[in-house]
C-alpha cells in the first residue's frame, strides 16, 4: 500500500536525504533547517549542524523561528561569536555544505532575497542576504530547497543577492578559493542540477506522480529535462513519522503549549 504524503513532505524528505553523516552543514532558517534536522533525526545522527548565530553541533528539539532562537544555543555543543563563525569556520574551509532557501532563483541558480521589482522602486523589500552570499562563496558546495512556482523560478532574478553561476553561467570560472556553488536544487516537484558546461539548471528527477507538464507550468523559463530522467524514491514510513513529530513539536512549542 502506498503511503499518503504531501508535496511539502516529499520535498523536505528528499532534501534531508541529500545530507550525509560526515557533513558539516551551515543551515539556513526555514525549509533548509527542517531538512537538516530531519536528516539528523533519521539517517545522519552525527551530522554537524551550524547556524549563522554561531551555534556549533546544534541539536534543536524544535525548529527555530530565526537564527536568534534560544533553542539553538541551548542545544548546541558551544556557541562562538559571529565573526569567528564566518572567519574561521566558513572562510577557513571547514563547511562541507551550505543549505539555503530563497525568494527567487533563476536558471543559473542565482538567489534573490533582497527585493522584488526595480531596485530604485521595489514592489517588495525582502529580508536581505544575511550570511547566504558568504555561504555560497565559501562552503564547498551549496544545496537549495524551495517551493516550485513561476513566482520563485524566474528566468533572471530581479537582484543577485547570492551568486550561483552569475548572469551568464560563468561567474565561478577561474575564480580561486571558491566553492563549487549550487550542486542541487530540491523542490516540491523535482530535483534540478546544473548542466555540466553551461551551469543551467536542468531537471534530473521528478517526484512520484509529478509530470513534466507540471514542472514546465511552474517554471519561468524554458526548463529542460535530463535524457535519463529519474523518479525520486518515495518517503518511508519512518521518515514521515519523524518529520511529522518534529513539525508537531515545533508548532506546539511556538504556540506556547
Amino acid at each position: 500500500m502506498s503511503l499518503e504524503y504531501t508535496a511539502s513532505e516529499m520535498m523536505s524528505i528528499t532534501a534531508a536525504r541529500a545530507l550525509t553523516n560526515d557533513m558539516t552543514c551551515f543551515v539556513g532558517i526555514g525549509l533548509p533547517s527542517e531538512a537538516a534536522n530531519l536528516a539528523r533525526l533519521t539517517h545522519a545522527p552525527d551530522i554537524t549542524l551550524i547556524y549563522e548565530s554561531g551555534t556549533l553541533q546544534t541539536r534543536p528539539d524544535v525548529l527555530p523561528l530565526s537564527i536568534g532562537d534560544g533553542e539553538l544555543c541551548e542545544s548546541a555543543l558551544t556557541t562562538v561569536s559571529v565573526p569567528e563563525m564566518f572567519r574561521y569556520w566558513l572562510q577557513g574551509g571547514h563547511i562541507s555544505v551550505g543549505f539555503l532557501g530563497t525568494a527567487q532563483i533563476d536558471r543559473y541558480a542565482n538567489l534573490n532575497t533582497t527585493l522584488i521589482g526595480d531596485y530604485r522602486a521595489p514592489k517588495v523589500r525582502l529580508p536581505g542576504g544575511g550570511g547566504a552570499p558568504e555561504i555560497a562563496t565559501n562552503a564547498r558546495e551549496v544545496f537549495i530547497t524551495v517551493k516550485h512556482s513561476k513566482r520563485t523560478f524566474v528566468k533572471d532574478v530581479d537582484f543577485v543577492t547570492t551568486v550561483g553561476f552569475g548572469r551568464d553561467g560563468k561567474a565561478r570560472e577561474q575564480v580561486p578559493n571558491i566553492g563549487r556553488g549550487p550542486t542541487v536544487v530540491i523542490t516540491d516537484l523535482c530535483i534540478l542540477k546544473p548542466e555540466p558546461g553551461t551551469n543551467e539548471l536542468v531537471v534530473t528527477a521528478l517526484h512520484p506522480n509529478v509530470t513534466r507538464e507540471q514542472v514546465i507550468e511552474a517554471t519561468g523559463w524554458e526548463i529542460r529535462f535530463a535524457e535519463a530522467l529519474a523518479t525520486t524514491p518515495e518517503p518511508t514510513s519512518n521518515e514521515l513519522e519523524v518529520l511529522r513529530d518534529l513539525k508537531a513539536r515545533t508548532h506546539a512549542h511556538h504556540a506556547g503549549q
